[in-house]
């Protein structure tokens, strides 16, 4: 069923829009204000766990791209479904950030606010979806 709804109901475009999210959001972490208020140490840490993710994301998004060609490609681990969930929510949580703080980070972030405003019910959707395709 979520392989289903990645490939042929298009789900893979969430997917991969919120996985290049994550990716962008690791990339910039060190601008975050959240990360800017915590101590040095903490941050430099959390930037290096960041740049270990990042090849995770690249990975993932060639696994969904691949699949999109052949639907037997799409087959995810529990591990696999719980990082998809994680951009997806990280995704969610940066949008809702932007407009509940109109920082500029988060807008930035998250690129046109009315119109990523839209994927929020995509998400929940996905979500639920995703998890259809572990193991």
């Amino acid at each position: 069923m979520g392989r289903i709804y990645l490939k042929d109901e298009g789900g893979y475009e969430i997917v991969l829009k919120s996985l290049n999210h994550y990716k962008k959001r690791l990339r910039t972490i060190g601008n975050s204000p959240e990360l800017k208020n915590s101590a040095a140490m903490f941050a430099s840490i959390l930037q290096q766990e960041a740049m270990k993710t990042i090849p995770r994301i690249d990975d993932m998004i060639k696994k969904i791209q691949e699949g999109l060609s052949d639907i037997r490609l799409l087959n995810f681990s529990s591990e696999d479904t719980s990082f998809l969930t994680k951009a997806l929510l990280c995704y969610e949580a940066d949008i809702k950030k932007a407009q509940d703080t109109g920082h500029e980070y988060f807008v930035k972030l998250v690129g046109d606010l009315p119109l990523v405003k839209n994927d929020f019910e995509v998400i929940k959707n996905a979500v639920n979806k995703i998890e259809q395709c572990s193991d």
